[in-house]
Formats: C-alpha cells, structure tokens, sequence
C-alpha cells in the first residue's frame, strides 16, 4: 500500500477527495449549507535550522558524495581531503559559545565562524573540482553503470554546492554584517522551499512548513484543502473558499464562518452578492456601534461557536492522520501527505454518520 501511494501524485490525491466529497453529498452526510475555515502550519520534517548546523550538513553531504565518486573514478584527478572532524570540531566550539554564562561573547562568536566557513568554503571548491572532473572525463569509468553512478553524483553536487553557498551568504550577513532577514533564505538543504512561518503561538512561536488551508462542510466533512506555495493573507482566502464550496458542491452556502483574520469588508460584501446570507466573521477592532451589536445577536455568536470546531477538526488531522509532520519529500510529497491525510479523516465521518443514520 506504501507503494501504491507513492504511484499517486497530487492531482490524483485531490481527484480521489473529490470522489470522496461527492460520496458524502450523495450519502446526505453533507448537504453544502455551511462553510467554515481555517489556516495551519504543517512542518516539513527537518531539524531546527542553525546557521552553524547547516552548514555542518552541507559538509557531511558533499564529503559523502565526493567519497562515493572517489571509490568508482579511483585515483585519477583532484585528491579528497576529508574536513568532516575539523568542521565539527568548530561546530561543537560554536555551541560552546553560545551557551556561554551571561550571553555569548561576539568577538569568539565571529572567530569561531570565521574558521567553520573557511573549511567549509573548501569543501565546497573541492566539490565543484570534482563535479567539473566528472564532466572533463577526468574522473570517469570504462563501466557502463559507473558512468551513469558517476553523472548522477555528479547532478547531486551540482544541487547542492548553490545551496551551501547561499547558507555560507546568509551566516554571513547575520554574523558579520547584523542581516537577519536575509532574502530567499535556507532553512534546510533537504527541503530548501520550506518556509518560516509565524502565526503568534505562545507554545511554538516559529513553524517551519507550510501553510494549509482546511476548510469544512456540516459533519465535520471537509470538502476543500489547499497547500501553499508561498504563506497566504487569511483574507484573500474567503472568497476563493466560496467558490471552491460551489464548484464542489453545486449550491452557495447559507452560512460562512471563520476567525478575525479572514476579516474584511470587501470580503464581506463580495460574500453577500455571492448569495451567502450569513457571514459570520468578526472585525478585530471596530469603532461601530451597528457592527458591535450585529456581532451580540444570537446567530452570530452561535456561528462562532460552531466555528471553533474547525480549531478541532485541524488538531485531530495532527494528531490522528500525521499532520503535524509531513513525512514525505518536497512540495509534491507535502501535497500528496496533506491530501492523504484529509481522505482518512472524512471516510471515517462518512463512515459514522451513516453508521448512526442506520
């Protein structure tokens, strides 16, 4: 079955939801006159990036590389020297450092990075040595399955050396020039599209993922999810979820909830033109006598109360179907694990509410 999932891409996931969506409307679970949504963080599955840390792995992955072209091509070209231990022993000192009593001390701080990023400036000109020694046949095999081994080493190297080089920048600007919001910034060599995100959690006030919309139906069904490239305002997402409920569903919902910050009053108006005839989100600060006595009235709060299970719609799918972290590789995989997961949680929905109809 792992297998079989692999062989699925995104859009299959999200043709299989879509299925499964239709099964629920025809099954009467889900009739399409509510909507509520909200946004999450999923985690791509990598450690907490430091600058010293990955550097340390871009170290450990061209050296691994660079061994494994050495053992096909032999002796011809470039000699490997190995820096894995002296780059360690600079990482371990830098840790030292900044645990150091009373904060750490910068003038140590900046000596200690200076020699980590010289050893690692020439593991990364010892790289591109031999990526272009590769090309030149310099490094090569009379063996037909080496040469294929040895060209997608070669593709490897060539992957990663750029992205060493953009950590090397960034510790740069951050240690020796005080720029801690660095553009295209790395947070992994492994997942290099994950995203800092920042949502004003107390208990993890920085996720490093991906933002994922997850929006509801009656039956705690969920009839859309989205994964987003790049982090969205929560407010341009109101009148697209809208739409994808109709698309989905055939029929504009009578109820549109979610929380503050999918406030707008565009959003509002453009909702109630679409024919919703409750949208029951509330403005964050307003001055509005009219306004705060719409937000008092009993449908309104009764909305918001039905609203919060969303908040607990999301804590099920981490807890119960994995998305708290996603296992799968790149931004295909993170799809395909989001979509996976959202499919678990509505069969077994269906699967109650019929279940008690009988």
């Amino acid at each position: 079955m792992g297998r079989w999932g692999l062989a699925l891409g995104p859009k299959e996931i999200e043709t299989i939801h879509e299925r499964v969506v239709e099964i629920a409307q025809e099954g009467r679970v889900v009739k399409g006159r509510k909507m509520r949504l909200d946004t999450t963080v999923v985690e791509t599955n990598i450690h907490y990036p430091t600058d010293s840390n990955l550097l340390g792995d871009g170290v450990r992955v061209l050296t691994r590389v660079m061994k494994r072209i050495a053992e096909i091509a032999g002796q011809q070209g470039a000699k490997l020297r190995d820096r894995s231990r002296s780059v360690k022993l600079r990482i371990l000192e830098i840790g030292r450092i900044v645990r150091t009593k009373g904060g750490p001390n910068k003038e140590r701080l900046e000596h200690g990075y200076e020699k980590l990023l010289g050893a690692v400036g020439r593991v990364v000109g010892q790289a591109k040595r031999f990526s272009r020694e590769v090309v030149e046949g310099v490094k090569g095999s009379t063996d037909r399955l080496q040469k294929a081994a040895l060209e997608s080493l070669r593709k490897e190297l060539d992957v990663m050396v750029p992205r060493v080089q953009q950590v090397i920048r960034q510790t740069k600007e951050r240690i020796f020039g005080g720029n801690t919001h660095v553009t295209e910034k790395l947070t992994s060599l492994f997942e290099p599209t994950t995203e800092i995100i920042r949502k004003g959690k107390a208990s993890k006030p920085t996720e490093f993922g991906k933002m994922v919309k997850i929006q509801e139906a009656e039956n705690q069904i969920i009839t859309d999810y989205q994964v987003y490239e790049e982090r969205p305002s929560d407010s341009d997402l109101v009148i697209a979820g809208i739409e994808a409920h109709e698309q989905k569903l055939g029929c504009t919902p009578r109820l549109v909830a979610g929380d503050a910050a999918f406030y707008s009053a565009k959003n509002e108006t453009a909702a109630y033109e679409k024919g919703v005839t409750r949208v029951c989100i509330p403005s964050r600060s307003t001055k509005s006598a009219e306004r705060k006595r719409e937000q008092r009235k009993r449908w309104f709060k009764q909305g918001q109360k039905w609203r919060t299970g969303c908040e607990g719609r999301i804590s099920v799918l981490k807890r119960r179907h994995g998305l708290r972290r996603c296992l799968y590789k790149g931004d295909k995989g993170m799809k395909r694990w989001v979509g996976l997961g959202v499919i678990a949680d509505n069969l077994i929905h269906i699967g109650t509410a019929m279940a008690q109809r009988r």
